[in-house]
């Protein structure tokens, strides 16, 4: 019997089920850190501390994640992945709901080992993705798995945010709890209970792990991790209060608008995944320039109502076209050792989302406007265009002397 070539066909642009259950979990357990923000005056009020100390919250979860994650990957380097995914995500759920129990100071320790768990899951959550896939698809699934991420930055952190005004500012991370719980019945049906799917013949090691990622060329993809997050996280941080403050949109709107912010993430993840498998620094380097010129267009569309609204979406679009590109950029350095280097990933893009309130407090205690953080923005794009350069020229110089290398002795051999 013979297979109909279009279905074939058809079949092999499908993603597995897997990395979109991977995806399902990442949006439940991201839903919990932009949940937060949203009800922090409420916790800090609950829990009779103030503001600024209910503000440590959100930093001891990204300290979690940038310090915490990258051990804990090299920890779970032997164990089975789903095992793993299902660990990390098991971890997180009942350090939520301890802190959730807890007074202030059991809450912020929840949140570091919550911080943990997730940069542990999004990094074997990413290696897990590109397992299941041919190689040709692996910045794809990688976009599919960030997808998640958008999906609780645009739903799961103001749904959440809603559901915790109606049932107090617990109901909320109940609700991530429960998603939680869900994504671990979706890894132990859609995930493989052995490394089976995986397309890499080499074992796990500890020691590749950390000489892989001592690689030079790693730490420039991290340096454009960083500075590219950090240069649109900082406008996005601050939508809001200039959409009040200096649009003068009413405060009902406003959510809407920055629900843009996400439906452009959702574009930008579908072109960068189709076109960062072979074309990674297309990808790359048209996303860091966008970001570049939107962030300069705001200073003056953040005056209009219909300019920010489309600047608010192409923005989107450019951040999220970076992602898969990254990640695919990664994996193709760190192919035999990716466990650790996925988990810097995650605290690179952690640390760039980190870092934006220290950058846009320099400027704005000195007074200036708050169209400063998207100038602090598009200069931080404009220091990653020369290392997007400088990795394209290295790739394109070690592909240069392979093909010198297949034609020598072809050439030899018509000589003789």
């Amino acid at each position: 019997m013979t297979s109909n070539p279009i279905e074939t066909s058809r079949c092999s642009t499908r993603l597995p089920l897997g990395v979109y259950l991977l995806a399902f979990s990442l949006f439940a357990m991201g839903s919990a850190e932009f949940l937060l923000a949203g009800v922090l005056p409420a916790v800090a009020t609950d829990l009779e501390v103030p503001l600024s100390s209910a503000g440590f919250l959100i930093t001891s979860f990204a300290l979690g994640v940038v310090v915490g994650g990258p051990p804990f990957a090299v920890l779970s380097l032997r164990w089975p992945r789903r095992s793993a995914l299902i660990a990390t995500q098991g971890v997180f759920a009942a350090s939520v709901a301890a802190g959730l129990v807890g007074n202030y100071e059991v809450l912020l320790l929840s949140r570091v080992i919550s911080g943990v768990a997730y940069a542990g899951f999004f990094a074997i959550a990413s290696v897990t993705a590109i397992s299941l896939v041919t190689p040709d698809r692996n910045a794809r699934a990688s976009g599919v798995i960030v997808s998640g991420l958008s999906v609780a930055i645009v739903a799961g952190g103001p749904a959440g945010t809603l559901l915790s005004h109606f049932t107090q500012w617990r109901g909320g991370f109940w609700a991530v709890i429960a998603l939680t719980l869900t994504g671990i019945v979706g890894c132990l049906i859609g995930i493989p209970a052995a490394d089976t799917g995986s397309r890499s013949t080499t074992q796990p090691s500890v020691s590749r792990e950390l000489a892989t990622i001592r690689t030079p060329r790693l730490w420039g993809i991290y340096g454009i991790t960083i500075l590219t997050t950090a240069a649109y996280m900082i406008t996005f941080n601050y939508l809001a209060a200039m959409l009040a403050d200096i649009t003068g949109i009413p405060a009902v709107w406003i959510p809407a608008i920055l629900a843009l912010f996400g439906i452009g993430a959702f574009a930008g993840l579908s072109v960068g995944g189709r076109i960062s498998d072979r074309r990674p620094h297309v990808a790359l380097l048209s996303g860091t320039v966008a970001i570049l010129i939107l962030s300069v267009i705001m200073v003056i569309a953040i005056h209009h109502s219909w300019a920010v609204i489309l600047t608010v979406f192409l923005l989107g679009i450019a951040a999220f076209v970076l992602n898969p590109a990254i990640y695919g950029r990664v994996f193709a350095i760190a192919g035999d050792a990716p466990t650790l280097a996925g988990a810097m990933t995650v605290s690179a893009f952690q640390l760039g989302i980190s870092c934006t309130p220290v950058l846009a407090a320099a400027a704005l205690t000195r007074g200036t406007s708050l169209t400063w953080v998207s100038v602090i923005g598009a200069v931080l794009a404009a220091i990653a265009v020369p290392l997007v350069l400088i990795d394209r020229t290295r790739l394109e110089a070690d592909i240069t002397p392979d093909k010198t290398t297949t034609t020598r002795p072809t050439t030899s051999r018509t000589s003789q």
